[in-house]
């Protein structure tokens, strides 16, 4: 250790060597050729000669200069690529943003020049499009589960069926949720099949909710049964205990119009009489992350005051953002303005011209092959729509990936067959010109 700490250079004779192009300033990157030092100092080996060590500060200061969160091309051919950051802004929600960033009357009444609520921006338009008496949004869904349950269920009991335990994601699983609010869990049925009747034997004084989750990231095939919502619905109500439907994604649009397995539009699971429905605003939404709650008034009412909400509220920008998205589904133009209906809604025949043109413009073995998207982020398991991508046969496809994710803007493909594919679905169109440079200045 005393040997190498001779045969390292001082911090000074280091900074020197780089301060005059550094872009940062002194003090900090005195800091970063400390922490750059003590990390020799515990490896191994040789020491760098200086020239090396010089290089790596170097790298360092450029890797602190530059923001972390950079803007992807996303040519996985997933579309709500969770790793990607899930559904891509609209241009109005992205301007929305620009406008929130500035002081806004978040919570500042107007008309009445006093302390307003943030929760009107959004309640009033999730009414309009759902039908429900009210409405809040946290920030994610996860957030919307935990806030229901500790809500309304605190100290009593929760009935699930057993086929509806489940894992969500990134290790968010329903049992370990109702453990962490303070709720019992009360599993029915079985795996693969539950009846009303289960339901209806499990209620006991104590129980709180029914609690009904929509598998949006896995189908279950086969011999299996669950109970219709609306059923649910009545024997809660006979009961007096509360529904509460967990959708996961949830959509307003009908996907099984772009040939796509229907999934639960979210006017009819409050028509189908859910007291609470919640969702993700981030998945066929296509607005920012959000959970979104929606439902009976006096439910709703009690969450908005419960002392979690300040905790998983979402900010100014969240709300600037979702209210421009939920606007283009007052206006009917969601699916012309909303980039993941957007990529659902593009063509087969688009998609390969697209592809062509490409292709045109670059060098062997660059081909277009015909491709399969699917939709991602937890929604619509299974399903896929039909692509054209972009495709290099290469001995090492994987240095090919990397040196594509370490371009000026990065794009993210697949390795597939021995090949890198680029699936054009979840490509903007006016993205084609960087995929057409970047490919062929390789």
């Amino acid at each position: 250790m005393t040997n190498l700490k001779r045969q390292l250079p001082s911090i000074d004779r280091l900074v020197n060597a780089v301060a005059v192009d550094s872009p940062l300033p002194r003090p900090t990157v005195v800091a970063l050729a400390r922490m750059l030092l003590e990390k020799l100092r515990l490896r191994n080996g040789e020491v760098p000669t200086f020239e090396t060590i010089v290089a790596l500060l170097q790298d360092e200061i450029t890797q602190f200069a530059a923001p972390s969160l950079r803007p992807v091309i996303n040519a996985s051919g997933v579309l709500l690529q969770t790793n990607l950051g899930r559904a891509p802004l609209s241009q109005s929600a992205r301007r929305a943003l620009q406008h929130g960033a500035g002081p806004v009357n978040i919570e500042y009444n107007l008309g009445e020049g006093g302390r307003g609520d943030r929760g009107v921006h959004l309640a009033g338009i999730l009414r309009h499009l759902s039908g429900a008496e009210a409405a809040i949004a946290v920030n994610n869904n996860a957030a919307a589960i935990l806030l229901i349950l500790a809500g309304l269920a605190v100290g009593r009991e929760v009935i699930v069926s057993r086929g509806q335990a489940v894992e969500i994601g990134g290790g968010f699983r329903i049992p370990d949720v109702l453990r962490q609010s303070g709720a019992t869990l009360v599993e029915v049925g079985t795996t693969n099949r539950t009846y009303v009747r289960d339901y209806a034997e499990a209620i006991t004084e104590r129980t709180a909710m029914i609690l009904q989750v929509h598998t949006s990231n896995f189908q279950m095939q086969g011999f299996v049964h669950h109970a219709e919502l609306s059923e649910l619905a009545d024997l809660a109500h006979q009961r007096g205990i509360l529904l509460v439907d967990n959708l996961g994604s949830g959509s307003f649009i009908d996907v099984s119009t772009y040939g796509l397995a229907a999934e639960p539009l979210i006017p009819d699971r409050i028509k189908a009489g859910a007291d609470i429905v919640c969702f993700s605003g981030d998945k066929l939404i296509g607005g920012p992350q959000a959970g979104i709650i929606i439902g009976k008034q006096a439910p709703i009412g009690l969450l908005a005051k419960h002392p979690l909400l300040r905790a998983v509220r979402l900010d100014k920008l969240a709300i600037a953002a979702m209210q421009a998205t939920l606007q283009s589904y007052v206006m009917q133009r969601a699916t012309a303005e909303i980039p993941i209906w957007q990529m659902i809604h593009r063509s087969s025949d688009e998609l390969h011209q697209r592809a062509t043109t490409i292709v045109q413009s670059l060098p062997a073995p660059w081909h277009v092959q015909a491709s399969t998207s699917t939709i991602g982020g937890g929604s619509l398991p299974g399903q896929t729509l039909p692509s054209w991508a972009l495709v290099c046969p290469h001995t090492h496809p994987d240095a090919l990936a990397r040196q594509l994710r370490h371009a000026v803007i990065p794009i993210i493909g697949r390795i597939q067959d021995g090949a890198l594919w680029l699936d054009l679905r979840a490509v903007a169109p006016s993205d084609d010109s960087i995929l057409t440079t970047t490919l062929t200045n390789l």
